[in-house]
């Protein structure tokens, strides 16, 4: 029987904007889909913009932000060579999987963004109608989506990403290029969110979003049940 292919596309990107600071892939938001795939008996692939050593939001890794599966990760030898020797999603096929997912960290607001290489893969996913997932600041993915009648993908889908709040709390509605809820928002989007840093996810046919780093583990077991067609078509 022949294994579902799943590949995660990361951000590339490493520097928060012009305040000094480090940032990337949320640590999280690959560690426990990561397992939640692989228990499921899913082949994983995990690609990002550039290829190569994939970098980690360092505030992802502080002890308070660390779940079961991030410890889990950073000493699993075979989760982090993936990390450490990520593929360049460009010089992939995107005939090869069955599903795509796009975990967040702040990241994806510099390269996800005005990437046209990397819609156009997006887009290839949308046309097939395969799941798709984006968490938190991965849901900036959807942004330049362009659907098959010409319009924005999203717009009148039902979406959730990290919050206006969210971002006012930790500092960085001033550094990031936009604010992501209201940049969905104008795209005409049916934008909803749950309470600031806590899970909250959204299924819109095969689209699933979450809004931050507590929802990833349920984007994955949403996405599952997108493709085994038995996903509630809820808030959850």
């Amino acid at each position: 029987m022949k294994k579902t292919n799943i590949l995660f596309v990361t951000t590339s990107h490493d520097e928060l904007g012009t305040s000094g600071t480090k940032t990337g892939v949320w640590f999280e938001e690959v560690a426990n889909p990561y397992y939640i795939f692989k228990q499921a008996g899913f082949d994983i692939t995990i690609a990002s913009v550039k290829g190569g050593k994939i970098p980690i939001d360092p505030a992802s890794e502080l002890p308070e932000w660390q779940t079961k599966d991030t410890l889990k990760f950073a000493k699993d030898k075979e989760a982090m060579a993936f990390l450490n020797n990520s593929l360049n999603f460009s010089k992939l096929d995107n005939n090869d999987y069955d599903m795509v997912y796009f975990p967040g960290g702040h990241g994806p607001m510099w390269d996800f963004i005005d990437n046209p290489k990397l819609t156009q893969f997006l887009e290839a996913f949308i046309s097939q109608s395969k799941p798709i997932g984006a968490l938190c600041h991965g849901v900036a993915i959807l942004v330049d989506a362009i659907n098959d009648k010409g319009f924005p993908y999203i717009k009148g889908k039902k979406i959730t990403s990290y919050s206006n709040t969210e971002e006012v709390a930790v500092g960085a509605q001033n550094i990031v290029p936009f604010l992501l809820e209201t940049k969905l928002k104008e795209l005409g989007s049916m934008y909803s969110k749950g309470n600031d840093f806590a899970p909250y996810v959204v299924v819109d046919d095969n689209l699933v979003t979450g809004q931050n780093p507590a929802s990833a583990s349920e984007v994955a077991k949403e996405m599952i049940l997108v493709l085994t067609n038995n996903a509630p078509q809820q808030n959850v």
